[in-house]
């Protein structure tokens, strides 16, 4: 609008004052100023829009205060009052002002908005005249005045300022709303809002602002709501022009762009409607930083509690998860961060972030897995809801991880949901199962290698699991139901770690023993054994070695100290004792000045493992108590989750782990009455540990509980009679334990048992028979004699040589338990017999230990069936071989019984490793494994592990080379740890069973043919099998020491048949093989080697010195393809379809019917229609690795209808059928032989038939049958086993050489250079097959490979396994440690044939 002309006073044009006020001039004093302002003032007050009359008259009044003498009066009160005037002046001739003049005008209106500054003091005489200006402003809008000045913005800026900057707490909601109608009032009736005034706004809500003046930030907030329809797009202009158009200068707030989002998004998101699709662009910004800066901004507005962004822009949002793959680290960390508290404030969402948190938990960056496991675990601590199985799932696999710092921090979230939900219950019992298998898990973690992880879980288990802090009776039942619910691997971690607890109370207490003795040199050295051993136990075992000593020294010096030390550690001490003892020992050792005590944190290290915080007397009574509760039925048992049955069982085998580590708090009356209601029970397995506790702990029964005496020992003699063979067994041990008249007690049960042995009775044969074995083991002394007659004339000439019923006849090489024949388990027994007098006697001045050995070798060289009257069944059979092999590897431990045994006894004995029957393997590799990692077997056994490489299975493969790393490091820790070893280095260190390993592969039945490529090749692979293991570290230059053993070998010869010339030349032959593989292996075998090796003489006969063996018994084509692998010509349609063998890696085909078209079938036996080749090429190849491929006796079957066969249904096959042929034990079954004239064709090599294959300890071969049919089918069948697809790893760089020799084949003409050129690429394969090529990497891909650590025992057995058969091929030792390297892997083509 247009300003009108001045309005002009009525009269001469002299200034009309209110009646009673004087003129107002400069000559008058300031006071008197006031005060006629004052009453000036009060007229205004009075009038209103409607006095016509009175406005007209005060006119020139009006137009006189806004002169300068007013405006820029120095007197505070004077300004004030003229602002109050011209306030009114403006409402009372509103609409038009009486100034017309525009620079007047902006003179006016910037002074009345100096003067509301006076606004701030709340406390100043003159606020009401500052609030009634305010108010008088707001009511009348008279800023709106403004808007037709060109520089009005300048007003409203300095307007905006001043509110914002005047406004605080103690203003009241009047004073803060009539600030909000004056600025609302210019933004919304004004044509827009220039960017000035908006940074005038928004500046509040910067942080810094934020925080200064909270009063102005609620403001701003109050007025972009109530503007949010005007502001709107001059916000969204503003965003525009900084984030996509890049342009900051237009704002000094653009560098906090991304904070005032987040602010006007929580203030209201229509604000921001604009500038939303502005941040999607943002998010895939070139600039990590940019990026970074974008998902900060955004992870906020996601995870605000009341946030409907994600649902109200799916695109931002997909955008954004997009952002959890973002190649820069803090983005991806920032991701991770933001899905905690979008987890708990938004559960919805979770199904979204699961898949990107799945990825992210396998990150390589350590930082970034650790955050996924705070994020869940931290919205799972919320409510268990709130997180789902997978994501829980993610915690679960980071509990493997590589890296300590991410381990720990899944392992104790798991602990802390554990505590709170399972053990508190604080969501109910449906939330406790969820979560149910994390006390399975955590104790899992125990087996790890790693010490941090073995005492993290032990502190675990005392804070979280079962809390020290409790009282004993709730404590105790913490662990009697945890204890029940445990799986079987948790439990026996929960046994090891009170083991290892126990063990090392006595390494300190045999510490402190030698602190007692006299100072001396023997002495400090058995201190210095002590304390390795400790700091073994403890994290980082360099610097626990530095720490020991430093305690050991302090020990020494402080009497006070030991005696503490001494009270935690006595079988006596409570928990409560140990509490005090561990604070005194602390308080000692603390050093007020240090902030960081790196050596108190490594004692309490210590203190913690040693210190018995969960069992002593008073909790050993409050288990027993619960335990008679389950007895009676009037525990909780239903309610803690387990069945009274199972929570007796468990805490008898609880009581009966403690009874092991804290015997001492069993010793009460009342609980050893409380057994003695247990060994009554029904139960076998409650019984059996209740003598086992009685065992343990009993020790001071007869002298100081006379009762108990009295009813336990009928209780023992009735077990040792007529009990289990495993009660049998414990009440035996009981008695000869804790009774001082022993040999009476135990004579008692001898007499009558001896007398009763009837063998037309197995059944009541087996515990008389375990009684006896033990009886003679515990007291020799007593019972040799007596013992000699029932072993000759009973137990071998009555049982062992006599076969009173038939087996089943059904073909099963093992059966379950129970279905084995009471006259198989006599005989068991009966051996177990044999060994335990031979143990108790322990020595061989009757002989009766060599007629032993050679029953036992008879009994392996006849297949189990002694008598050889084929009544026995074939699973009877592997019985009785699996106890002979396993009663002389029992033997082989007694020294005196070691000296006695043959080699051919001993070649028998490691045999067994390859019977036929899979659990004869699996149990007695389990039985060689254990005895040679106690060190208890002689170091020749540990060869026996050699004959593993023939194993079909690949699971077993794998587990025979874990033992065989266990057993190496074992060995080499021992020597590196007791200096008194180097004294039996012939005997512990590894590289000596080199010469042990040789003999064995030159006396392996299989090994006929020294020149035969095929036998070599198996001699290879059993040699690698363990010299890989032998040769991955080359310490003190074992290398060139396995290279001079070899070479020493050579010089000699066999001492088991020194003039069979063929023995001698086996021997040579395959210490040429080991030497090939030696220095294929291994640059540095050729120095010099650090000491002569030691040959063994019961082995090897050392030749006179002029005996020089140079001959070389491999020609250099053999060694060409020991390297490389033979090849075979072959037509081309066997090219085509016939599979790549693996070496270590046996074929083994399922039987099929004849419809049956779904595997390859042989190209040789006959020409094949086209029909026939396609169907082949279409076929699906099935891989040998899988253990149910495996001899036909472990396998699930899929018959006709898809059902399942179960192992135990699997039966031989019928001669006469021809549909298998007859396997040897734990061998593949080799090529048949096929007519010469078929080589003519392309066909295999013919096998000899005869002799082949019979050998001592093996499943004989069955005669080939005359049927020329027959011979025909088992023809086929052997060509289709050798048709079965493989899967077979090749080295990288020879791909690549036959890839290039493939293109030059492929321009070979079809017709007649086809076999040529097929036949080519079957030499350059190594093999025949048509292949394709697939790249393998880290199961992850390149996000997850390198820290993600698989340690479970499957995982890590494939991958040892794969590793092993690729530095096979690749001519170098296989590596455990290798990670996320490419390897080649060739599989059979599916769906098509080259024609």
């Amino acid at each position: 609008m247009e300003f009108p002309q001045q309005q002009k006073p009525a009269g001469d044009g002299k200034i009309t004052y209110p009646p009673g006020v004087k003129e107002i001039t400069d000559k008058i004093s300031n006071d008197e100023v006031v005060k006629r302002l004052k009453m000036v003032v009060k007229t205004y007050m009075d009038m209103d829009q409607d006095s016509e009359e009175e406005k007209q008259q005060y006119l020139s009044l009006a137009l006189h205060l806004a002169s300068e003498f007013f405006l820029r009066n120095p007197n505070k009160d004077a300004r004030l009052l003229v602002a109050c005037c011209l306030a009114d002046i403006f409402r009372i001739y509103a609409p038009e002002a009486p100034y017309t003049s525009h620079d007047k005008l902006k003179d006016i209106f910037l002074f009345i908005t100096r003067q509301l500054k006076g606004l701030e003091d709340t406390k100043s005489p003159q606020f009401n005249r500052y609030f009634y200006l305010l108010e008088n402003l707001a009511w009348v809008k008279s800023y709106n005045i403004c808007f037709e000045l060109e520089d009005c913005n300048e007003i409203f800026i300095q307007l905006f300022k001043t509110l914002f900057s005047v406004i605080n707490n103690s203003h009241n909601q009047k004073v803060q709303m009539h600030m909000m109608d004056l600025m609302s009032s210019i933004i919304m009736e004004g044509d827009g809002v220039t960017q000035e005034l908006l940074d005038t706004i928004l500046i509040n809500l910067i942080p810094a602002h934020k925080n200064l003046n909270k009063q102005a930030y609620d403001l701003a907030k109050t007025l972009l709501k109530r503007t949010v329809q005007t502001i709107e797009t001059c916000i969204a202009n503003f965003f525009n022009q900084v984030l996509v158009m890049g342009k900051s200068s237009v704002s000094d707030l653009s560098e906090h762009v991304f904070d005032l989002i987040q602010e006007l998004f929580a203030i209201d998101p229509m604000l921001l409607t604009s500038v939303m699709p502005q941040l999607e662009f943002k998010l895939k910004s070139n600039d990590g930083e940019e990026r970074l800066a974008v998902v900060r901004l955004l992870a906020k507005l996601f995870g605000a509690k009341d946030s409907e962004l994600a649902s109200q822009n799916r695109p931002l949002w997909q955008c954004f998860l997009g952002r959890f793959n973002d190649i820069h680290v803090p983005v991806r960390l920032e991701c991770v961060k933001f899905a905690s508290h979008c987890l708990m404030n938004h559960p919805d969402l979770a199904r979204d972030l699961t898949e990107f948190l799945k990825v992210r938990s396998h990150d390589p960056e350590e930082a970034i897995r650790h955050d996924v496991i705070v994020t869940i675990i931290n919205a799972g601590k919320k409510d268990l809801n709130l997180v789902n199985d997978q994501l829980l799932g993610f915690v679960r696999e980071r509990t493997l991880d590589k890296r300590w710092r991410v381990r720990k921090e899944a392992m104790m979230g798991l602990a802390q949901l554990f505590k709170k939900y399972c053990l508190h219950h604080e969501a109910g019992k449906e939330s406790a199962a969820k979560i149910s298998w994390i006390k399975d898990k955590l104790l899992h973690i125990y087996y790890q290698n790693s010490i941090d992880d073995k005492l993290l879980v032990e502190k675990i288990f005392a804070q979280y699991m079962v809390p020290h802090s409790l009282d004993t009776e709730e404590k105790m039942k913490c662990l009697y139901y945890l204890y029940a619910c445990l799986d079987t691997n948790a439990v026996k971690a929960l046994n090891e770690m009170w083991k290892c607890q126990n063990m090392l109370r006595g390494l300190v207490k045999e510490l402190l023993d030698l602190h007692k003795l006299p100072v001396c040199e023997a002495n400090n050295t058995a201190m210095m054994g002590k304390l390795m051993c400790i700091a073994k136990n403890l994290p980082d075992a360099g610097k626990a070695q530095d720490f020991m000593k430093k305690f050991n020294q302090v020990l020494g010096e402080d009497e006070k100290l030991r005696v503490q030390l001494e009270m935690l550690i006595s079988p006596t001490c409570s928990c409560k004792q140990a509490e005090i003892c561990v604070r005194e020992i602390t308080r000692k050792l603390t050093f007020p000045k240090q902030p960081t005590n790196p050596f108190l944190e490594m004692v309490k290290f210590l203190l913690e493992r040693i210190a018995p915080v969960h069992i002593d007397s008073e909790a050993i009574s409050a288990l027993v108590k619960l335990l008679n509760k389950s007895i009676e039925g009037t525990a909780d048992d239903d309610e803690e989750g387990v069945t009274p049955d199972t929570a007796i069982r468990a805490g008898l085998e609880l009581l009966k782990v403690l009874s092991f580590t804290h015997p001492t708090a069993f010793h009460s009356a009342e609980t050893y009455e409380s057994l003695l209601q247990c060994l009554k029970m029904e139960d076998e397995k409650v019984a059996e540990a209740a003598i086992q506790i009685f065992r343990n702990t009993g020790q001071k029964i007869e002298t100081e509980l006379q009762q108990i005496r009295s009813t336990l020992i009928p209780v023992l003699h009735q077990k040792a009679k007529r009990g289990t063979p495993h009660q049998a067994k414990q009440a035996v041990h009981c008695i000869h334990a804790i009774f001082n008249n022993k040999e009476v007690q135990l004579a008692q049960i001898f007499e009558p048992l001896s007398r009763s042995l009837n063998a037309d009775v197995p059944e009541q044969l087996i515990t008389p028979l375990v009684s006896l074995g033990h009886i003679s083991m515990l007291a020799p002394d007593q019972f040799a004699s007596p013992m000699k007659s029932i072993v000759a004339n009973f137990i071998v000439k009555d049982l062992l040589m006599n076969d009173r019923s038939v087996g089943n006849k059904n073909g099963k090489l093992w059966s379950a338990d129970e279905e084995v024949s009471p006259e198989v388990l006599a005989k068991v027994q009966a051996i177990k017999l044999l060994v335990r007098w031979l143990l108790g006697m322990k020595n061989n001045q009757s002989k009766s230990a060599n007629s032993t050995l050679r029953l036992l070798s008879a009994m392996l060289v006849s297949e189990g069936d002694l008598t050889e009257q084929k009544k026995i069944s074939k699973s009877d059979m592997s019985r009785l071989r699996l106890a002979a092999g396993g009663a002389i590897m029992k033997l082989a431990q007694e020294p005196c019984y070691h000296d006695i045994i043959t080699p051919e006894q001993f070649q028998l004995c490691g045999l067994v490793i390859n019977d036929e029957c899979y659990q004869v393997r699996q149990i007695y590799a389990q039985k060689l494994h254990l005895a040679l990692v106690k060190l208890t077997l002689p170091l020749e056994y540990l060869a026996v592990f050699a004959l593993c490489a023939k194993d079909p299975v690949k699971e077993r493969r794998a587990h025979a080379r874990q033992c065989l790393l266990k057993n190496i490091s074992v060995r080499r820790e021992y020597i590196k740890q007791n200096p008194l070893a180097q004294e039996k280095l012939v005997s512990l260190l590894p590289e000596y069973v080199v010469p042990y390993m040789i003999h064995l592969l030159a006396h392996d039945p299989d090994f006929t043919k020294p020149q035969e490529y095929e036998q070599l090749k198996d001699i290879k692979e059993c040699l690698w099998f363990m010299l890989e293991v032998l040769m991955t570290k080359n310490e003190n230059n074992s290398h060139a020491f396995l290279r001079k053993m070899v070479e020493n070998i050579k010089q000699t010869k066999d001492a088991q048949c020194p003039d069979d010339i063929k023995a001698n030349e086996k021997l040579y032959v395959v210490c040429d093989v080991a030497l090939f593989v030696i220095a294929n292996k291994s640059t540095a075998c050729h120095l010099d080697s650090p000491k002569d090796p030691i040959l063994p003489s019961k082995f090897f006969i050392v030749q006179d010195k002029d005996f020089k063996n140079d001959k070389e018994y491999l020609s250099t084509e053999m060694r060409q393809n020991l390297l490389t692998g033979k090849p075979k010509p072959a037509p081309v349609l066997s090219a085509v379809n016939k599979p790549l063998t693996v070496p270590g890696r046996r074929i083994f085909t399922k039987t099929t019917p004849a419809s049956d078209t779904a595997s390859n079938t042989s190209t040789n036996s006959s020409p094949l229609s086209s029909s026939t080749i396609n169907k082949n090429s279409n076929s699906a190849t099935e891989s040998s690795e899988s253990p149910a491929q495996e001899n036909n006796e472990n396998p699930v079957i899929k018959n006709d209808e898809g059902k399942k066969v179960e192992p135990s249904q699997n039966t031989t096959p019928d001669a006469e059928t021809g549909a298998v042929p007859v396997k040897r034990r734990g061998r593949p079954p080799k090529p048949p032989a096929a007519p010469v004239a078929a080589d003519k064709e392309g066909a295999p090599a013919p096998v000899a038939t005869a002799t082949t294959g019979a050998g001592r300890g093996r499943k004989r071969m069955a005669d080939q049958c005359s049927n020329s049919s027959a011979e025909s089918i088992n023809a086929k069948l052997s060509k289709q086993q050798n048709d079965e697809g493989t899967k077979r790893q090749i080295d990288l760089q020879r791909w690549l050489f036959v890839s290039r020799e493939i293109k030059e084949v492929s321009k070979c003409v079809p017709g007649e250079d086809t076999e040529r050129a097929v036949g080519s690429v079957g030499l350059l394969l190594g093999s025949e097959g048509d292949t394709e090529i697939e790249l393998e990497s880290s199961p992850e891909g390149v996000t997850c490979g390198s820290e993600d650590r698989e340690r479970s025992p499957q995982r890590d057995t494939e991958k040892s396994t794969r590793r092993a058969a690729l530095s096979d091929r690749q001519g170098e030792p296989s590596s455990g440690d290798r990670e996320g390297k490419l390897a080649v892997k060739r599989k059979p083509v599916k769906g098509k044939s080259r024609q």
